[in-house]
């Protein structure tokens, strides 16, 4: 027989070495978002500091901008992991997502200043595609604010089906607020959208397509938020189950959809990177969809293949590297490939960020 080491109880030592397990990926989890922010920051910087041409000027202030998305994910990461590790009181429920709506804020405002500083097409574009993701940013912050009451998703399985939210969670009121919130991102990023193609030049048309990819995924994270709000509250039906699903799926096929129309419709070298960067937003939307999959399939059930979800959004973020990689080669004999090539790479980091975010999802909800 072998002796328990300093007569401490065996199931003692596993807890605590469990516990010392969680601690470690939490600070994983939340790392990853951090740490994509960082490459979106520093690569950006890194391309402003090239040559000073057009191409260099809206791909590194559009990879730049991309680092609020990633803190926002950040925001939304910490808000969970400090529910499930004990670690979380008044003061991180107020300060995690109002940080990632000032850096959503910063975002929108650097973006009309950039799209009003100089009257050039270059400046229009980053603009106008900073503005929308600032308007992404805010969507996924308002994901936080919703998960602030994420523990609870687990007490109102416990009550009976559409009987009442348990105490503590969202009121009606707020829970409305927190969908309506994405929905008027969306609704704001397609009017703009709509003005820009209306201008009938060519910075509108590459600002306005990728304003509505940008939209597209704001609509996606409606989905997002009101599964999590609905499900906190207990007015989560099964009929609604993969409606959610069905609506970021949608949005995911509208851009690719669109992205390869743009790129196919015309031999039009200005069409390149608006087609590309299309298609990439709609791999963020489907890393989007792994999230309200997993919210879906375990609400009231078991779905043994939960911890396989994950996985989608590691293949959107190798699929747009894989890609990006396709178009910095092809960029040596056509130029017009240069800003797509290199935002796919900052749309790759985006993608990765959210398996972070998919991954905390996984491990609250087992």
């Amino acid at each position: 027989m072998t002796s328990k080491p300093h007569g401490i109880p065996s199931s003692y030592r596993v807890r605590h070495e469990l516990d010392n397990m969680n601690r470690t990926m939490s600070i994983i989890f939340r790392a990853i978002p951090l740490l994509m922010g960082a490459v979106c920051l520093s690569y950006g910087l890194y391309i402003l500091a090239g040559p000073d041409d057009a191409d260099h000027f809206i791909a590194g202030h559009v990879t730049v901008g991309l680092s609020a998305i990633c803190y926002a994910l950040f925001t939304t990461a910490a808000t969970i992991i400090r529910q499930l590790i004990n670690r979380y009181g008044r003061v991180w429920e107020v300060i995690l997502p109002l940080s990632g709506y000032v850096a959503a804020a910063a975002a929108i405002l650097w973006g009309i200043v950039l799209a009003n500083r100089d009257n050039t097409p270059e400046n229009l574009t980053a603009g106008f595609v900073v503005i929308g993701v600032g308007l992404v940013a805010a969507c996924v912050s308002t994901v936080a604010a919703a998960s602030t009451k994420f523990t609870l998703i687990q007490s109102a399985q416990l009550l009976e089906p559409l009987g009442g939210p348990p105490e503590g969670a969202h009121t009606r009121a707020v829970g409305t607020a927190l969908i309506i919130v994405p929905g008027a991102a969306a609704a704001a990023g397609f009017s703009l959208a709509t003005g820009l193609l209306l201008r009938g030049d060519i910075p509108g048309f590459v600002a306005g397509h990728v304003l509505i990819g940008l939209s597209a995924i704001c609509t996606s994270l409606i989905s997002l938020v009101a599964s999590i709000v609905r499900q906190v509250r207990n007015v989560f039906s099964d009929g609604e189950r993969f409606a959610w699903a069905w609506l970021v799926g949608a949005a995911g096929m509208v851009n690719l959809l669109l992205g390869l129309f743009v790129l196919f419709s015309s031999n039009e070298p200005y069409r390149l990177a608006p087609g590309c960067v299309l298609i990439g937003l709609g791999l963020i939307c489907f890393s989007i969809l792994s999230k309200v999959l997993l919210l879906a399939l375990v609400w009231r059930r078991t779905f043994a293949l939960a911890n396989r979800i994950p996985l989608m959004p590691i293949g959107t973020a190798l699929t747009c590297l894989f890609f990006a990689a396709f178009l910095f080669e092809a960029a040596g004999t056509e130029p017009a490939f240069f800003v797509g090539a290199h935002v796919l790479v900052g749309l790759g980091a985006v993608c990765f960020t959210l398996f972070s975010i998919v991954s905390i999802l996984e491990e609250g909800t087992s």
